[in-house]
This record gives C-alpha cells, structure tokens and sequence, in this order.
C-alpha cells in the first residue's frame, strides 16, 4: 500500500476509534498519532534529500475535485517538522491531559488526529478543492481543540475569535484559487499558467493570497486571533498550533509565489515591509505580557515576521539578478520555518509542565523553578537560546543566512538591494536586541531567583510521558545545530536559484566551525574561571541593608522590560495603575502596567463598534409579527413576477 494512504487510514480510523472509544483514547489517540506520523516522516526525509517527488492521484466524485497528493522537496520542508512535533505533542498530550475527564479525551483525541491529517493533506494537496477541505477540516479541528476547556469565558472569546479570523482568511483563498481556475478551466495546480496574465489579475490575486495565507501565518494586522487563541488551548495543542499550524500560511504563501511565477517588484517590498512590522510589533508586545503562554504566542508573531522578511528580500534579489542573495534569504526562510517549529513547540510544552506543576501561568508568582525543575529549565533554558538567534543553536543560522544576505546586498548591490539590505539589517538588528531582552526576563523570571509563591515552592519535574518529548525537542534544537552547514545546503536546493548557494557553502561551514568551536572555547574558560581553585560556599545576600531579601524585592516581569517599554509607548498603548508610598512609613504601594495591541485597539475594535452600529438599522425589523414576514413574502414573490413577464 502507498505510504501516503496507509497514513492516511492509520489517522481516520485512529480518530473514529478515539471517539467511540473514550475512555482508551488516552493510550490510543497518542499512539495512532505517531503510528501515522513515523512513516510519512520516513518518506519526507527522503523526497527531501533525494530531491524526487512522488505524486498519488485518485479519481474523486467531488466538482472539480480530485484526490491528487504529493510530496516534493517543498512540502517535505514543512511535513517533517510537522510530523515530529506533532508525535511528541500527542505523546506529551497523554500526560498533561492525564486528569481531564475521560469522556472529554475521546472527542479531544478525535480532532487532535484529524487536525494532524488536515495540516499534512494541506502541505500534499496538488488540487485546489482538496486544498480547501483540508483547510476547512484544519480550521475546525483546531477550534474545538482551543475550546477544550470552554467552561473559561476567555477560552469560548477566543475560539470564536480564531475561527472568525479563519473563515475570513478562507474566504480570500476561496477567490484566489477561483481565479487561478478561470483561466485554466481546471483546478489542479499542475494545469495553471499565469504567465500571460494581466497585471491587475496578477496584483489582485497576490493580494488576495497575502491575506489569505497571512490571517493562518499570523503575520501583522491578521495576528489578533493568536495571542487569544495559543494560550486557551491545552499546551501540547499550542506547541502544535504556534510550531507547525501557522507555517502551513508560510507553506501556501510560497506555493502561490511558485504558481504566480513573475513577481512584481512592489510585492519584494510589501513583504519586507509587513514582515518588518510583524517581527517588531510582536516581540515589544512579547515583552510587555505577563502569562507565559501569551509571550511565546506573540514571538510567534515576531519569528513568522522575520520568516516573512526573508522571503520578501529573496523575491527582490532574484528580480534584480543576484541569485547569490535570493539563494541565501529563501535558504534563512526555510531554515528558520524549519527549525522555529522544534523550539517553538519546545517552549510551549515547557510552559504546559510549569502551568502544571504549579497552577500557574503568571511569571510574577513564579521563580526558582531551576532548582526545583531541572529538566524543564534545562530545556528551557535551549529553548530561550535557540529562539532569541543566539550560536551554537539551530536558532542562530536561519538569521546568520538572513543576515549574510543583507550584508551581500549592501555589499555588492546597488539601488534597490542596498536599500533592502540596509533595512533588513536594521531591523534583525532591532528584533533581535529585544528579543534577547525579552527571553532573558522570560526565562529569569520563571526559572531563576526565589520562588515567589507557596506553588511555585512544591513545582517538580513532570511525569515521564511528558518529559521525554521535552528531552527529545531539546536534544534536537542542539543536533540541527551540529548539521546545520548540511542540512542548509539542501534546503539551498528546494526553491528557485538554491543550486547558486554552492560557491559560499564551504564559507558556512567555516564560519559554523569557528562559532562552535569559540563557543565551546568560551564556555569552558567560564566554567574553569568560575570554578577554579575556590570553594563552593552560599554566603548572606546583602541588598539595600537587608541581609536576606525576600522574593519580593526581585524584578517583576514588568518591572525588567519598562525601561526598554519606554521607547516605544506611541507603538504600545500602555495602561498605568499606581498606588505611591505616602508618609514616613508607608504600609502600602502598587505598581501596574497592562499593554493592548495596537492593531486591536486601533483598528479592530473601531471597525467592530462601526458594523455594530451599521448593523443595528436592519435589527429592526426582525420585531417578531408574522403576519408582516408574510406580507414581505408575497411582495418580493409579485416583484419577481412583474420583472420576470417584462
């Protein structure tokens, strides 16, 4: 049996079996996951290297439908990532959901396969129907997972609010791909030809493909639904959702710029610009939250935003003929969709064994966990690394490849690819800085210092079923680091003009050699220096005249990010509660900082109010006489007459 069909009935019937099994799905649903998972991954693994598609086409009783799957080098770039996170979240899943109601477990495990389904028959679809049912069943396999614990106020606000984000996103891809079909008469993406449209159809279906495909991606004004949406889920759920589901946007966008095939300048631009914004904007509001489920879901922003840059700056290289650049910025754009779905998904699942150890979610009632979780905080602590672009991890080469293209564009370049070049220095240089600031408070916060709780005091490691997935996402953030000169050059291959990576590929490996080798170099010497000829001994802490502070007197979270929150108060609408000590001997004082999103209160709520209101006139009528519905009835009826006889 094909590899892709055996898959595919391991998960369906997996998922009937979780729903009318309930109490087994707790062992079954993970297994039919990974069972489902490991082949499919064997084979992505394959394509991937060997550079050979495998195509499968079924006849299918569905208007221009047909079940046409395959797996090229692109869609094997974002199916292996898929595939292994998804199997370590369920297996990690089996654990955290351990004392859920077991009636709820059959259904959650029923959209948790279904979802895993969706999202890979989306990246293997070669037909545009197909396409969209898989996009539909990813859409709501996933609300319902969000909506897990819908007894929570906020958890049904934000499922409603993904799902409506998510049918309007479909309803743009809806338009895009029906005006890839008119031309062609067919819906299957191997019988497009754009090549000698006009441009305004070329424009418009571009536009429509960026806002399709960005409301899914998160990239910015289309982001709102995922700070809301990430945190309500369950943790293994998030690390599925922020690692892997929002790069199938990423996936599409790519596919559609393959399909278009003639870019226009002004979309390099557009692209860079928006992922420029979205990099920015998402990791300052990182920054400035304080449940540690909403940080990673706005960095999620921030990472799909410099994912989204090096596209944009590909496109404009490959336009003004430096395929060198172009080869290099689609490489770091792989790369870094490739690798942001293991420490992603790492850091959600460490954030689900810390909210389940302790009860908690806000980082100013953490601290101290490092000594208490060692495990997690180890791999947290990979994971904080990895994510802020920091060598010797995986995290560090998409934006080293990023970078080095920019530096060649100013470099080499002229007129539009040094202005190019020097924005996108800029900015990673700006993005970067923050995000540094912002997983050091991250990881400070909740692992290091004292606990500032009584919960936080009886945190320990969980249980083995969710450790492993944790251990095995970590060990590998470090072993893609280790071949990441390799493993970079074949990704170099994958989208037009990677075959010109070649001639600075041995460079890359200079270049990783020397960082791995002076980071160990560094490291060494810090261990050796610290530890060197002197005693190991836990002296008084003096601080302010007091011999042993309490957890108290530690940065809050938002007391370590307000300095730098400053700069940028226009940018983030930031509210302020204060209590100010007053008299000699104050007893009480209280400091708050809540910040909005920008693009929420500006944009979104105003527009609600606006069709909120606009909507109100026609409520009117809706007054519930009968008697008045019939009579509208008959009148349309004779209307429809009179112009039918003319």
């Amino acid at each position: 049996m094909n590899v892709m069909l055996l898959s595919l009935a391991v998960w369906s019937c997996g998922a009937l079996i979780c729903l009318a099994a309930r109490r087994g799905a707790a062992l079954l649903g993970p297994l039919f996951v990974v069972g489902g998972a490991m082949p499919l991954l064997v084979q992505s693994l394959q394509v991937l290297f060997s550079g050979q598609s495998v195509v499968l086409w079924m006849p299918w009783q569905v208007p221009f439908g047909s079940f046409c799957v395959g797996m090229d080098a692109l869609s094997a770039v974002f199916s292996a990532p898929l595939l292994i996170v998804s199997a370590l979240s369920a297996v990690y899943g089996s654990g955290y959901l351990r004392k859920a109601p077991p009636a709820a477990l059959g259904f959650h495990w029923f959209c948790f396969l279904l979802l895993t389904m969706s999202m890979w028959l989306v990246l293997a679809a070669r037909n545009a129907v197909l396409f969209l049912v898989a996009w539909e069943g990813m859409a709501l396999s996933s609300f319902f997972l969000v909506l897990f614990d819908g007894r929570e106020r906020h958890v049904r606000h934000a499922g409603w609010l993904y799902l409506t984000a998510g049918h309007l996103g479909a309803a743009c891809l809806i338009a895009f791909f029906a005006l890839l079909g008119r031309g062609s008469g067919s819906m299957d993406f191997a019988a497009w030809d754009t090549a000698g449209w006009a441009p305004g159809v070329r424009h418009a279906t571009f536009l429509l493909a960026l806002a399709g495909f960005g409301v899914k991606a998160g990239l910015v004004p289309w982001h709102v639904w995922l700070p809301e949406a990430h945190p309500a889920a369950p943790s293994h759920v998030s690390a599925v959702m922020s690692g892997v589901m929002i790069k199938t946007g990423i996936y599409g966008l790519l596919r559609a710029l393959e399909i278009l095939a003639v870019p226009a300048v002004w979309w390099s631009w557009l692209l860079m610009g928006v992922g420029l914004f979205s990099g920015l904007l998402g990791v300052l509001l990182a920054g400035m939250q304080a449940d540690t489920k909403r940080v990673l879901a706005y960095s999620s922003v921030e990472n799909v935003g410099l994912i989204t840059l090096a596209v944009g700056l590909g496109l404009l290289a490959r336009h003004c003929g430096q395929p060198v650049i172009a080869a290099l910025a689609f490489t770091a754009a792989l790369w870094h969709a490739f690798n942001h779905a293991l420490f992603k998904s790492l850091l959600f699942l460490v954030a689900g064994a810390v909210a389940q150890a302790t009860r908690l979610r806000t980082m100013d009632r953490l601290g101290g966990l490092l000594r208490r979780m060692p495990i997690t905080g180890a791999a947290g602590l990979i994971g904080a690394t990895a994510i802020v672009g920091l060598p010797p991890l995986n995290g560090f080469v998409g934006e080293y490849l990023l970078l080095a293209a920019a530096m060649r564009s100013v470099t080499i370049g002229a007129g539009m690819p040094v202005l190019a070049g020097l924005a996108v220095l800029g900015g990673l240089a700006l993005i970067g800085g923050i995000a540094a600031v912002c997983f050091a408070r991250f990881f400070g916060i909740v692992f290091l210092g004292e606990a500032r709780s009584s919960e936080a005091v009886a945190a320990n490691d969980p249980p083995v079923p969710m450790r492993w997935p944790i251990a095995t996402l970590a060990l590998l953030c470090l072993g893609m680091a280790a071949i990441a000169p390799a493993f970079a050059g074949r990704l170099a291959n994958v989208l037009p003009g990677g075959a010109w990576l070649g001639g600075v590929e041995k460079a890359i490996w200079h270049v990783w050699a020397f960082l791995l080798g002076g980071s160990a170099l560094a490291g060494g010497m810090v261990v050796w220096s610290a530890m060197h000829g002197r005693p190991v001994v836990r002296p008084a802490t003096w601080g302010c005249g007091y011999a042993a502070p309490t957890p108290r007197m530690q940065y809050t979270a938002a007391s370590f990010f307000e300095p730098l929150s400053r700069f940028f108060e226009d940018l983030l609408p930031v509210r302020k509660k204060e209590v100010l000590p007053a008299g000699l001997f104050p007893h009480r004082a209280a400091w708050r900082a809540r910040v909005t999103d920008v693009v929420m209160a500006r944009l979104y709520q105003p527009l609600a109010k606006w069709l909120d209101w606009i909507l109100a006139k026609p409520r009117r009528l809706q007054h519930g006489r009968l008697h008045l519905y019939l009579l509208g009835i008959v009148l349309a009826l004779f209307a429809l007459m009179i112009w039918k006889l003319e």
